[in-house]
């Protein structure tokens, strides 16, 4: 679902600037129209992922994500417009119609089809989540005949997970947080585990420790990425890319994700020159 929500603007700008950005590096006027031909910077938020994006207590928009997003349209020069979603599967297909002009996905190959992505600036664990009395004990124990996965559609680890898995069925849910309570409503046992962001679950379990448990171990390592749809120039996907790199290396994506409480994610190494 994507939702162009004007009247959290100024919110969303207030809860980006509470860290000092380093020096802002002045793109071209070429490079500012390649990144936001409309004058705007329209930046895709996606609130199905927790550890990018979160809504404060009145509604607004705040997490690393949006920090990028601001200081991104800050250096450009631009007005910053974000367009809100509920799943990154969401995001990925406004890429294809124009939605968006920058997104925060995570990388990978199919949806490379339609994205240019630059490096990784935060690594986050996929995981699985199951019943505290449940068998499984190992990632391994999943992919087994009979075995059924709740997960979110079109998130990375559903597009991975369709890829590895052989012999357990996947569920799909339409969004993450609708696949985790689809997976907790299940009195009748139907589903055996719930495919997601490991960091969430984890604090889920902690808070309900009688009822469910997270498996050790990851299934993935998830890179999220900032990304430009397809078409756009050489020179602009150049920009963003360093614009990256810049702001973990200055410790901007850290602090991001402190302010936001996301302390079990990782920023992303420096990408290889």
């Amino acid at each position: 679902m994507m939702l162009r929500l004007a009247r959290f603007a100024p919110l969303f700008l207030v809860a980006a600037c509470a860290s000092t950005p380093p020096a802002p590096t002045a793109p071209s006027a070429d490079v500012v129209k390649q990144i936001a031909p409309s004058g705007k910077l329209r930046a895709a938020i996606n609130f199905g992922n927790a550890v990018l994006a979160q809504k404060g207590p009145s509604g607004e928009a705040k997490g690393v994500s949006v920090d990028l997003a601001t200081e991104l349209a800050r250096r450009l020069g631009v007005p910053l417009d974000p367009v809100y979603y509920d799943a990154a599967g969401k995001v990925a297909a406004g890429a294809k119609t124009g939605e968006w002009d920058v997104g925060f996905v995570a990388l990978d190959p199919e949806r490379a089809q339609d994205i240019d992505f630059t490096a990784a600036y935060v690594v986050i664990e996929g995981g699985y989540m199951v019943r505290v009395d449940s068998p499984l004990k190992a990632v391994e124990d999943f992919d087994r005949k009979g075995q059924r996965i709740v997960v979110g559609n079109k998130s990375v680890y559903d597009l991975y997970l369709t890829r590895t898995i052989k012999n357990a069925e996947l569920v799909r849910a339409p969004t993450t947080p609708l696949a985790q309570e689809q997976f907790l409503a299940d009195r009748e046992r139907k589903f055996d585990g719930l495919a997601g962001i490991k960091g969430p679950m984890i604090r889920y379990a902690n808070a309900h420790s009688a009822e469910v448990r997270v498996i050790p171990g990851r299934f993935m390592a998830i890179e999220q990425a900032m990304a430009l749809p397809k078409g756009r120039d050489p020179a602009a996907l150049a920009y963003l890319k360093a614009f990256v790199e810049e702001q973990k290396a200055s410790g901007f994506v850290a602090r991001g994700l402190e302010r936001s409480g996301q302390s079990d994610a990782n920023v992303a190494p420096l990408a290889a020159k």
